[in-house]
C-alpha cells in the first residue's frame, strides 16, 4: 500500500483566467447557428443549484433521503459582446444601427476557456467549458458620467439553462474538456468543432457528438 503524500512537486494545481469566449445562437430550426468570437470577456461565474436533500421519516427514525434535481446557471461579464449575441439579449435590429429592446430572447450555447497551472508550470494546460441551452435574463446596465478616473462600462448577464440528453448519462447543460488529461489530438478534435477550421465554420455539436469526436481521436 502506498502512503499518502501532500504537496508533492508538480501536483499543486490551480485554475485561473478566462478567455476564448464563443457564443452560438440557437438556430430557428434545430441546432445552433455558427459560433461568434466573444471579445472583451472579463469573467464567467458558474452558479449551480439544487441537489437539496429531503429526509423521509418513518418508525420514529430517518427512513431515507431524497435529493432534488440539479440546475446550472452562470453569469457572463464583459466589456463588450458580439452582434450575434444581441437576439439572445432581447434586442432586434430592424435597420442597421437601430436596436429595439424587450424582444423575444433567443437561447444560445456558450464556451470559454480557463487556465490550469501547477507549482512548476503556470501554463500547464487549459479547460474548455461548454454550455448548451442557455437563456440570458434582463440585466441592469449602469451609465455613469466621465471623470478624472475614466473606466469602461461593463456588461453582465445572468443565465439559466435547460439540460440536453446525453447517451448513457443523465441530461446535463455543461461539460468540461481538460487538456491536462486529454491528448493534444483529442483537444484539437474538440477545438476544430467548436472554433472552426480554415474550411469549416465554428459550431456547437451535441454532447454525444463531442464525446464521439474525442473517442475517435484516441
Amino acid at each position: 500500500m502506498a502512503k499518502l503524500n501532500w504537496d508533492v512537486d508538480g501536483t499543486r494545481k490551480f485554475h485561473a483566467g478566462v478567455s476564448h469566449g464563443v457564443v452560438y445562437p440557437k438556430a430557428d430550426g434545430e441546432g445552433y447557428d455558427n459560433g461568434a468570437a466573444w471579445n472583451g470577456l472579463t469573467g464567467v461565474t458558474e452558479s449551480p443549484s439544487g441537489a437539496e436533500p429531503t429526509d423521509l421519516w418513518a418508525d420514529n427514525m430517518k427512513y431515507a433521503r431524497l435529493i432534488s434535481g440539479e440546475d446550472y446557471g452562470f453569469t457572463i461579464e464583459s466589456y463588450m459582446y458580439p452582434p450575434e449575441f444581441e437576439p439572445c439579449d432581447g434586442l432586434a435590429a430592424p435597420v442597421k444601427g437601430i436596436r429595439i429592446g424587450q424582444q423575444k430572447r433567443k437561447a444560445f450555447g456558450f464556451t470559454w476557456q480557463t487556465k490550469v497551472g501547477t507549482d512548476q508550470d503556470p501554463d500547464a494546460g487549459y479547460i474548455i467549458h461548454v454550455v448548451w441551452n442557455a437563456t440570458a435574463k434582463p440585466a441592469e446596465k449602469s451609465h455613469e458620467t466621465m471623470n478624472d478616473s475614466p473606466d469602461a462600462e461593463t456588461f453582465s448577464w445572468e443565465c439559466d439553462t435547460v439540460p440536453v440528453n446525453i447517451a448513457d448519462l443523465k441530461a446535463a447543460a455543461v461539460a468540461e474538456f481538460d487538456s491536462t488529461e486529454l491528448t493534444a489530438k483529442q483537444m484539437k478534435a474538440v477545438e476544430d468543432l467548436l472554433y472552426g477550421t480554415d474550411s469549416e465554420n465554428a459550431k456547437l455539436p451535441t454532447p454525444d457528438e463531442l464525446l464521439a469526436a474525442v473517442k475517435a481521436a484516441v
